[in-house]
């Protein structure tokens, strides 16, 4: 049978933000427990993790700067499953994206002759700064070169986007909904829930939680294959994955997944199962013509599409969990 929604939660309050109610949280965590009889996470003998990946306010919030439309429905969903399924999922994983002000991404990074910084969803190109259209203001030499790497990968060119999940600020932290669901089935469940921070590096953008899109530049290493966990996810029976952009940080993700368990066991594809009516992705730039490549939602649809072909599942949050 499903389980009911703790008496706290209302789904409107998944795109507000407040301070979590720690305290009436851990004393209905109590009396959930107890009236729906649900047991430590230890005693599971079919292990499932829900992988939120960037549900933070930076992404979930309508008033953030990088406010991915439809996120807040996406959450509301994502939060009705995790409480209808709260007795078997084992374990909570959530990503944050964590960045600062001078980061090569962000606008304070890069500056035109008139010493002005780009605006948001700027595209600059190793052949920008080349020709001086665009000027790094630190690390010139590694700024150029990081272009050159990431351009030769074929997956990117380098996007300023808007400060964003700025460690310490409001818009880094987990959407206060989802924040008191992880307290919630810490709690109850008697786990602690696992929290990896992403995006560090000044030097390198981090789409997925598991790798940086370069790992070297200029000879100093600026990231590297995360297979702490790596390992600790495909340690499950399932794993659920959730969260934002469904184009940028989920399918990268996404992507790194199925290339590390091609290489390390095949037969494990089949554990990643994407919610896929739990997240959305960036809209497309208002541009014409459209370059295929900026046409975000097909390229999300798309390429879900081949990880279902690659063994992955992929399901609704209204799915029965199916071991």
């Amino acid at each position: 049978m499903p389980l009911p929604t703790p008496r706290f939660h209302e789904d409107a309050r998944a795109g507000q933000l407040y301070l979590e109610r720690a305290a009436e949280v851990a004393q209905e965590a109590r009396r959930y427990a107890e009236a729906n009889r649900v047991r430590p996470a230890r005693e599971d003998r079919t292990r499932i993790a829900a992988f939120g990946i960037d549900v933070q306010v930076a992404f979930c919030a309508p008033s953030a700067s990088l406010f991915v439309p439809g996120a807040v429905e996406d959450t509301q969903r994502a939060l009705r499953w995790l409480y209808t399924n709260l007795d078997r999922v084992t374990e909570l994983v959530f990503s944050l994206d964590t960045h600062r002000a001078f980061q090569i991404f962000h606008p304070s990074w890069w500056q035109d002759a008139g010493g002005l910084p780009p605006p948001p969803l700027t595209v600059i190109t190793a052949d920008d700064i080349r020709e001086g259209r665009w000027r790094p203001t630190r690390h010139p030499e590694e700024s150029l070169a990081y272009c050159e790497r990431l351009e030769s990968s074929g997956k990117y060119v380098l996007t300023v986007w808007p400060y964003h999940a700025l460690l310490g600020g409001l818009s880094h932290a987990l959407v206060p909904a989802v924040y008191e669901a992880s307290l919630f089935h810490a709690l109850v469940r008697d786990t602690p829930t696992w929290f990896e921070l992403k995006g560090e590096h000044p030097l390198t953008e981090n789409y997925s939680v598991l790798s940086p899109e370069v790992t070297e530049v200029r000879g100093q290493k600026v990231g590297e294959f995360n297979t702490k966990l790596f390992e600790r996810l495909m340690s499950f029976d399932r794993v659920y994955v959730f969260g934002q952009a469904k184009s940028h940080c989920v399918l990268s993700t996404l992507m790194d997944l199925r290339q590390h368990i091609e290489k390390t066991d095949r037969s494990k594809m089949d554990r990643i199962v994407i919610l896929e009516d739990a997240m959305s992705p960036v809209p497309a730039p208002p541009l014409e013509p459209l370059p295929p490549g900026l046409d975000f939602p097909r390229v999300a649809d798309e390429a879900i599409r081949e990880l279902q072909k690659a063994g992955m599942r992929v399901g609704r949050t209204t799915d029965p969990i199916d071991v």
